[in-house]
């Protein structure tokens, strides 16, 4: 019983996080946290746009809100709406763009190289495009476009960001997926080597000690 009702919350949740997904594809999803608390359950959604989200005096929010309830059964659910400092470190939004620049008539090869440009400019450790379907002829293909540093397994394949998206063109569906490496992220083979300062110092005040005794 226990491990149909563990199915059943997972099932749930993943038909909340592709609703909010579509609900919010025009602000820009960033991506989705949902926490259990003891005065209900909070959803905080990351968006580029948090206006179009919250919408006039809350209107749009409020309407998310109940849905929440009636649709999903959530209890008490608390929507919180932030804004991603930095959209060109999230791989969702970037995996976003780039199909929406597809859908465009943008070149996947141009386009691919524009986004990793974008990404890596903004001090990303590294970042791979992966971009697969019918890109220009009758057979669907894939192509993998990576620069810097991509972690594919262990502890390291954590710390890698990744989004999905669909661009929906006349030859057929392409899908996209960005994976980004943020700056932030700490490798095992990066060592910093700092300068025991304080030992240097200790030493001097020791040897200045030592010859006012000597005196």
């Amino acid at each position: 019983m226990d491990e149909k009702k563990f199915v059943q919350e997972n099932v749930k949740r993943l038909l909340l996080k592709e609703y909010i997904r579509r609900f919010s594809e025009s602000a820009g999803f960033g991506g989705l946290d949902v926490q259990r608390t003891p005065m209900g359950t909070r959803i905080v959604l990351q968006v580029e746009k948090p206006g179009l989200i919250i919408g006039k005096k809350g209107s749009k929010i409020k309407d998310l809100t109940d849905l929440m309830t009636s649709k999903f059964g959530i209890e008490n659910p608390q929507i919180e709406v932030k804004d991603d400092p930095n959209p060109n470190l999230n791989a969702n939004i970037m995996a976003k763009k780039l199909a929406v620049a597809l859908e465009s008539g943008w070149h996947f090869r141009r386009a691919a190289h524009s986004t990793l440009k974008r990404i890596l400019d903004s001090g990303a450790k590294g970042a791979q495009i992966i971009i697969s379907g019918k890109l220009g002829g009758d057979r669907a293909k894939r192509e993998k476009i990576t620069a810097g540093k991509i972690k594919y397994s262990g502890k390291p394949k954590e710390l890698v960001r990744v989004g999905y998206a669909v661009a929906k063109t006349k030859p057929g569906i392409i899908g996209v997926t960005v994976k980004i490496l943020p700056p932030n992220a700490k490798l095992p083979d990066e060592i910093g080597i700092v300068e025991p300062k304080e030992e240097v110092e200790n030493e001097g005040t020791q040897s200045e000690t030592t010859e006012n005794n000597e005196q």
